[in-house]
């Protein structure tokens, strides 16, 4: 008993002593570590947003922050009431639903593919050639795909008239009923790669007996795939889920920017963020900008929180 009695005290933690001041203390190193990333996250995140009071004062720059007049909610209004507000809003709406249907199931495809492949130099070429694509800037692939639909040496031209399939060049850039299948197009192929990574770790991290144990019983890899592999991850796509519910208004603003700079796409492309950016800077409105900026972070907000009380359920939430 006594035996079992001193085992037992030997395995309780000790409690840590000293205050909160004296363990910090003890803890430099990792302290060291932590502080500089929660300084940065201060200083480019906290401190910025007393500038959100912007929204509900008629800024002047001439007349500076403080002395600019309040104005209440005469901004969110105007937004409200503005003729482009409904088309700016269905298209924010539209492109991000097509990104996220589209866009969101695609680098777990491209996983599930992956880990199928067995030959080595062929998956670690596949993998590259997938990746590079997001190191590269939109500036850069924005040129590729302009130079590649362009009219005059463009090569999706020349295929098609050398097929026969048309007889004068297609100005794909220019008409409307294009835009959105060339943005969401743009936007998988050079996000795939990347967004595949992290399921291909998830999946690596699976029991190798689940596979032999199923393979055993007769199931085929289409049936290792929804019964193992997808049931495996689900907590890594619950997760990235609700964070693509949080950034859906979020419909993309550089590619958008670069693709659609033709007048003719205006009715398709202007969304929220290019919208700000055309109002904000361009006409210097810059309480009105805000405001639509403001609007669209509490919409991310409410988002994002249903989306993860939704996840809660199956117990895949963030918190």
């Amino acid at each position: 008993m006594a035996h079992l009695t001193a085992n037992t005290e030997h395995d309780i933690p000790a409690k840590p002593s000293g205050g909160p001041w004296i363990r910090f203390f003890r803890q430099w190193d990792m302290q060291l570590m932590v502080w500089p990333g929660l300084l940065l996250i201060f200083v480019f995140s906290y401190i910025p947003m007393y500038g959100i009071l912007t929204a509900f004062k008629d800024y002047n720059i001439l007349k500076g922050f403080a002395d600019s007049p309040w104005v209440g909610f005469k901004h969110f209004e105007a937004f409200f009431s503005n003729p482009d507000f409904g088309h700016v809003m269905r298209n924010t709406i539209i492109i991000a639903l097509l990104k996220l249907a589209i866009g969101f199931p695609a680098p777990i495809l491209l996983a599930l593919m992956l880990n199928e492949v067995r030959h080595a130099f062929f998956k670690r070429f596949v993998q590259s050639v997938t990746y590079l694509p997001y190191f590269l800037s939109w500036v850069i692939v924005a040129g590729i795909v302009i130079s590649i639909l362009s009219v005059d040496n463009g090569s999706v031209n020349m295929a098609l008239r050398g097929l026969g399939l048309i007889d004068n060049p297609i100005n794909f850039l220019s008409i409307p009923s294009y835009f959105w299948t060339i943005l969401i197009t743009t936007n998988v192929w050079k996000e795939v790669g990347f967004g595949s990574i992290v399921f291909l770790a998830a999946i690596a991290g699976i029991d190798p007996n689940l596979y032999e144990a199923a393979e055993m019983d007769g199931a085929s890899k289409f049936k290792q795939i929804f019964l193992i592999t997808l049931p495996s991850i689900l907590p890594v796509i619950a997760i990235f889920f609700i964070l693509a519910i949080g950034n859906l208004l979020n419909a993309g603003f550089e590619d958008i920017l670069l693709l659609a700079k033709n007048p003719l796409l205006r009715g398709v492309s202007d969304v929220i963020d290019t919208y700000v950016y055309r109002i904000g800077i361009e006409n210097m409105r810059y309480s009105f900008a805000t405001a639509i900026g403001l609007f669209k972070a509490v919409i991310s907000v409410l988002l994002l929180v249903v989306a993860n009380q939704l996840a809660r359920r199956s117990g895949n939430s963030l918190w």
